[in-house]
């Protein structure tokens, strides 16, 4: 890949890093080095991602936990494998329970949105099929820093204290003491450098390693989650716990200006990156600081958005199959309606027929692009007491509208926003990335991807880069940096585009590339975060 690596067009004007022996990026880095430590130890990629993210649950709650879901593309001896780790509703929950309660929609904190937790299996799945270190030993550095603690890093204090002054004012039902003894035990949130630490979540880390996740689904833990859900009025059950199994998943795949850009399919949102770089595919974008390439890549964005909200959801209950929406029949359909004006957008017709992610690689030539997630921070607000396990709130994604593609069913898996990301050319392994950050996710993907493949850029400097985000209808947001001139013309080309002062909302990314030729490893890490890497 032809980058420029002395291109670093972002403030921080930081440069990729180098290794060949192995690497981890992600957003905490105490995380990043635990997956390192793990490599030295004899593991491998896949027990570096496990070690990783099973750290970040503690050093980086805020955005992760125990009790919420994962996804993966893991790269082992020349293929691509998917593991779709998000897990359904709750059997006994259905749209007239929901409205039984009160509510005429799904709920965003509390019992009701909590589906059926992913991440345990993930790790437990992952350490089975590709793993070589024992479960316990790849775990050994999240249960240290739960039981010792760790100092708050700067970004992670900032939206902890955010989370604390929200939750004190909303969460007064009794459900929700929990996160309050976990995560606020001195009656507030704990400030930057100051140690935090948590017994429960180390205990129950450790028997998650001992018993390869078994105790989370079927024994002493699914025993006390069960019982908080009866206690509180709920809907999950031990039984929803028992019946739950990771999916290994083919990964879905357009070919972008000659590189393969893989994604999970659905229920992720991956899709709609595709569907966008599908739709760009047909046009000559080479000149980045353009106005007419921001304004082709937003309405690109806007059309595949449109299209991933009404179709995306449990692939057992899409109307559309995901070759419907990324073929080039259609990609040619919808890049037609882009002209020089801002539209709004609207679903068209196919043919018929608060996240963490990570990247890790090592030095065999295996590598993995690892997400999870709590969903809008630390999720549902609902803390199993003692054990550290925050849930997620995953269910408020569901429709309460009976006709809709995504409406809430018992065992249903709803649209899921985590979205990790894996490039390859011609057969070989270019390496993961990702963007984390709610709908951000698909829009980061796409413009991290071209600005590797279109505009040269290193693994650093395309994360760097300013960044847009696409709202609704024709309102965009754009971080400071971002070009002033070509926001005007935007502007006068219809779109609604304003400056967001605060950079938490465009994503947080990692990128690992690999030289298929020397086995050197380039990497970038996040700018708007507390990102780090690790490697040697």
């Amino acid at each position: 890949m032809n980058l420029d690596y002395l291109n670093y067009p972002y403030a921080s004007q930081r440069m990729a890093t180098f290794a060949k022996n192995g690497m981890v990026a992600t957003s905490q880095p105490l995380a990043a080095q635990a997956g390192l430590d793990i490599l030295k130890k004899g593991g491998n990629a896949i027990d570096a991602a496990i070690a990783t993210a099973a750290t970040l649950t503690v050093v980086e709650p805020t955005s992760n936990g125990i009790g919420g879901d994962a996804f993966a593309l893991v790269w082992v001896k020349g293929e691509l494998y998917g593991l779709n780790a998000s897990g359904p509703a709750p059997k006994s929950i259905s749209i007239d329970a929901v409205k039984a309660k009160g509510h005429d929609g799904m709920p965003t904190f509390g019992l009701l949105p909590v589906t059926v937790p992913g991440v345990p299996s993930a790790w437990a799945e992952l350490s089975r099929r590709f793993g070589k270190l024992p479960l316990t030993e790849v775990l050994e550095p999240a249960i240290k820093y739960a039981e010792e603690g760790f100092p708050l890093s700067p970004v992670l204090a900032k939206y902890w204290k955010g989370a604390h002054k929200k939750y004190k004012a909303i969460f007064t039902a009794p459900e929700y003491k929990g996160w309050f003894d976990t995560f606020a035990p001195e009656g507030r949130a704990p400030e930057i450098g100051e140690v935090w630490s948590s017994k429960g979540h180390a205990n129950t880390l450790r028997s998650i390693a001992e018993t390869n996740a078994e105790s989370f689904y079927k024994g002493e833990l699914a025993d006390k989650i069960d019982a908080f859900f009866k206690e509180h009025g709920g809907f999950l059950s031990k039984e929803d716990l028992a019946d739950y199994k990771p999916e290994w998943v083919q990964p879905i795949s357009v070919n972008y200006r000659g590189y393969d850009v893989w994604e999970i399919p659905p229920n992720g949102q991956g899709i709609i990156a595709l569907m966008a770089l599908n739709i760009l595919n047909g046009f000559d974008l080479m000149e980045k600081e353009s106005v007419e390439t921001y304004h082709k890549q937003i309405e690109a964005m806007k059309l595949a958005f449109s299209d991933g909200k009404k179709y995306v959801t449990d692939p057992e209950k899409m109307s559309v199959a995901a070759a419907q929406l990324l073929s080039e029949e259609y990609a040619a359909q919808r890049r037609g309606l882009i002209g020089d004006e801002a539209l709004t957008p609207e679903p068209g017709t196919p043919p018929s027929g608060g996240t963490v992610y990570l990247a890790t690689a090592d030095g065999e030539g295996n590598m993995v692009s690892f997400i999870q997630s709590n969903y809008m921070g630390f999720g549902s607000g609902i803390v199993i007491p003692g054990t550290g396990i925050a849930l997620q709130n995953r269910g408020h994604d569901f429709s309460m509208d009976p006709a809709h593609e995504n409406a809430l069913e018992p065992g249903k898996k709803t649209y899921h926003t985590i979205i990790p990301g894996f490039l390859t050319k011609d057969g070989d392994a270019v390496g993961p990335f990702g963007v984390m950050g709610g709908y951000m996710q698909p829009q980061g993907h796409a413009q991290v991807i071209m600005n590797t493949i279109d505009f040269h850029l290193n693994p650093q400097a395309a994360l760097d880069s300013p960044r847009w985000q696409w709202i609704e209808d024709k309102k965009v947001l754009v971080e400071p940096t971002f070009p002033t001139h070509v926001a005007q013309a935007l502007a006068r080309r219809g779109h609604q585009i304003q400056v967001a002062l605060d950079g938490g909302g465009f994503g947080r990314g990692q990128i690992i590339w690999r030289d298929p030729k020397t086995g050197v490893l380039a990497g970038g890490t996040e700018a708007r975060t507390d990102g780090g890497i690790a490697s040697w």
